[in-house]
């Protein structure tokens, strides 16, 4: 089987163990909105407007997410989130790649997960070019989604977590780049400093180190490129021992703790990639209390928040289901 399932286990808020249960499973439980629907909103209490039951007793979702913090981070807000409307959850967060949690919300292995428009885009909707205006992509991304997939998307988050190559700041002046369009004089000329450390995903994608070669009409020497775990690349740039640069995530908390630059993608290939929550459509027509109890999560999310949730579990070493809670409790959601 391609995913791991986390073992059963309790946040402090809650005490509730979770149960393993299928998407099909649910099949036939309502949403019942407890106190009503109309006072949510932003910072509105979860627990006081949402209770999440049916005819068959207590709703169980499971919820899964992609093997990197950011990814993780969300996936703790969903779970207690859910959890504080009175769901049972189960955590499959970190099955893997992109590829393989999609692969898990397409046959109802799980109910649920984070996704990027730009990723949607390119990638599970294999679309040639992005859409330059984020809400327009993801309108484009959201009716796609449905009408092929059966996949619902929920209102994005504001946050962009684009890709960007980043360089250390003590290096910027020794190679003399500050747009990625500047690599292709640095490759030609001083081949030996185009070294470049990516993830394994950019490594291969369309969105990835292929298309952004290929847009910007350069190649960085095969043998100057090394394929390392995401979470190693930003170590990597930033002691200069094996790269010059590195595929990064533009809202990982660790780039200003390190010293990093980002390269301006002045020909713009990188799409808009903004996380919203994704489902399958017979989950949504069944629960639509989900849309209401989202929406103003979503709202919240921002670039720089995102930021920090990540930098709170990677520089600050906070594991990602206490800062989950914490930004949760911080915002008035729980």
């Amino acid at each position: 089987m391609f995913w791991r399932m986390s073992e059963p286990r309790a946040h402090a808020s809650t005490r509730r163990r979770r149960s393993i249960t299928s998407g099909a499973a649910l099949a036939g439980v309502l949403i019942v909105a407890g106190c009503g629907t109309d006072n949510a909103g932003e910072g509105s209490n979860i627990a006081d407007n949402f209770e999440l039951s049916g005819p068959q007793g207590t709703l169980r979702l499971s919820v899964g997410a992609k093997d990197f913090t950011e990814q993780t981070v969300l996936g703790e807000i969903t779970i207690q989130a859910l959890e504080a409307a009175g769901a049972e959850v189960i955590d499959k967060t970190g099955l893997g790649s992109t590829e393989d949690v999609r692969l898990a919300l397409a046959s109802g292995s799980i109910d649920m997960y984070w996704e990027y428009t730009g990723t949607g885009w390119l990638v599970h909707l294999a679309q040639p070019e992005s859409i330059a205006d984020s809400q327009e992509l993801y309108e484009a991304v959201r009716a796609e989604d449905a009408e092929q997939n059966g996949i619902e998307w929920l209102e994005p988050a504001p946050a962009n977590n684009t890709y960007a190559i980043a360089v250390r700041e003590d290096a910027t002046g020794a190679v003399n780049v500050e747009n990625i369009s500047e690599l292709q004089g640095l490759i030609e000329e001083r081949p030996q400093e185009a070294t470049l450390c990516v993830g394994p995903e950019f490594n291969t994608r369309a969105d990835g180190l292929p298309g952004l070669e290929r847009h910007y009409g350069f190649e960085f020497p095969p043998d100057q490129v090394f394929v390392v775990s995401d979470s190693t690349v930003y170590g990597a740039v930033s002691n200069g021992a094996k790269c010059n640069f590195g595929s990064v995530y533009q809202t990982n908390g660790r780039i200003p703790e390190l010293g990093l630059n980002l390269l301006e993608d002045d020909e713009t290939f990188f799409a808009a990639y903004n996380p919203a929550l994704t489902m399958r459509q017979a989950t949504l027509e069944s629960y639509p209390e989900l849309k209401e109890i989202f929406a103003p999560i979503a709202e919240k999310l921002d670039t720089e928040a995102l930021r920090e949730l990540s930098s709170s579990v990677e520089v600050d070493g906070n594991s990602p289901a206490t800062v989950a809670e914490r930004w949760l409790e911080e915002n008035g959601f729980v």
